[in-house]
């Protein structure tokens, strides 16, 4: 399928979901989608450096923090709408993007995701200390109740999470599909050979912690207007964090389908989970379903499927080939 087509059957599946949500008459279901959304966009971004490049990023939260924050800053510099704020978001938060993998991707394996925990530490610091954005008090965002043409707010937040989660598959799906694609794939697979190849394995990797990161700091722009009330533990929660890695652990990292399968499977249940019991079971249930994952499907929910496809039973008259090929034992 060509990259203009799948993008116009996204924004048709797009639109339907959107016109079924509005069918149901409940806000709520905005609300909820907004965040499956949202974690489609993350699960997203952190497998094209995590799954397509094999490089775990423990700094999710950071770069979705610093999309937040950079509207808080400009929400009180000078109010925007919200497009020009996720652009914004994504640009400050590719910047960070690249200059962490400029420093950092010389690092392999734990060391690398270490040095991305403590990114994230880091800039947690500097935002408690830094009054203009609230600091440790947090910063209120006051958004209206409604807009035209949509009616409520949140229904326009829904669209416009729904828009960033189009694009973020949409990109992923061509990276796969392309010479870039295929580079990040060596780096994956062996990055010394790929180097001894002559792959510039270092300019593929900061290409792809620009992406990964302006993709998160996109997701995280519009989170002060859904929230309201911004504050560093919101904003570099621990959720984040969690779920950008385990929602393609468990759909599946080789490709774009598992991390919007494991988003929607995972943010689905979370949601449903927090409305019928607590929000506190929500990485309860992350952890109970990445451990079977890793025991049971240790490549996702898409290497389970792909294994099941493969496995063709044998009918009489291919056992009849096959034991006609064997031949038989010496006397």
């Amino acid at each position: 399928m060509r990259s203009d087509l799948f993008l116009l059957v996204c924004l048709v599946v797009g639109g339907i979901i959107y016109t079924a949500a509005l069918a149901l008459g409940n806000d709520y279901y905005f609300f909820a989608g907004y965040v499956v959304l949202q974690y489609v966009v993350l699960a997203t971004a952190w497998n094209i450096l995590g799954g397509y490049c094999g490089y775990v990023n423990f700094g999710s939260a950071a770069f979705f923090a610093l999309g937040a924050y950079s509207t808080v800053a400009i929400h009180r510099l000078y109010p925007m709408p919200i497009p020009i704020l996720v652009a914004f978001g994504g640009v400050v938060s590719g910047v960070v993007g690249f200059g962490m993998g400029y420093l950092t991707l010389r690092l392999r394996g734990a060391f690398f995701a270490i040095a991305t925990l403590a990114l994230a530490v880091v800039l947690e610091t500097l935002i408690v200390n830094w009054d203009y954005v609230g600091g440790s008090r947090g910063a209120y965002i006051v958004r209206p109740e409604s807009i035209a043409p949509f009616g409520s707010y949140i229904r326009y937040l829904f669209l416009i999470m729904m828009l960033l989660a189009v694009g973020a598959i949409t990109i992923a799906r061509l990276i796969e599909r392309s010479r870039l694609g295929y580079g990040f794939a060596t780096i994956r697979d062996d990055e010394l050979a790929a180097e001894a190849s002559g792959v510039p394995t270092l300019r593929l990797k900061l290409i792809a912690t620009t992406i990964s990161g302006g993709l998160m700091g996109m997701a995280g722009a519009p989170f002060p207007y859904y929230i309201g009330y911004l504050q560093p533990s919101s904003a570099f929660g621990l959720d984040y964090a969690v779920n950008s890695i385990a929602m393609p652990l468990i759909g599946g990292t080789t490709g774009w389908v598992g991390p919007l399968i494991g988003a929607i499977l995972l943010g689905s249940l979370q949601q449903i989970a927090t409305v019928t019991i607590s929000s506190a079971v929500n990485l309860l249930i992350v952890g109970l379903l990445l451990v079977g994952f890793v025991i049971v499907a240790p490549n996702g929910i898409i290497g389970l499927v792909n294994k099941y496809v493969q496995r063709k039973p044998v009918g009489p008259v291919g056992r009849r080939r096959i034991e006609a090929d064997v031949p038989e034992a010496a006397p």
